[in-house]
């Protein structure tokens, strides 16, 4: 499910919109660990952090089995 975007997004700069669609593409990963219960790990400051499927769902509003 994408979010509505600007209608105009065709006017914006290459760079929006590939922030747009970067946005997006982090979402629907972040939808998709959540949904299937497995932990999303970042690079933060330097180092590897775990984000379980618990604090996803957290995150994202979602509905804890």
């Amino acid at each position: 499910m994408m979010r509505k975007t600007n209608e105009n997004v065709l006017e914006l700069s290459l760079e929006d919109r590939a922030e747009i669609a970067l946005k997006e593409a982090v979402r629907k990963l972040k939808i998709d660990h959540a949904w299937h219960g497995l932990p999303l790990y970042i690079l933060r400051d330097g180092k590897i952090v775990e984000i379980s499927a618990e604090q996803l769902r957290a995150e994202l509003g979602l509905k804890s089995d």
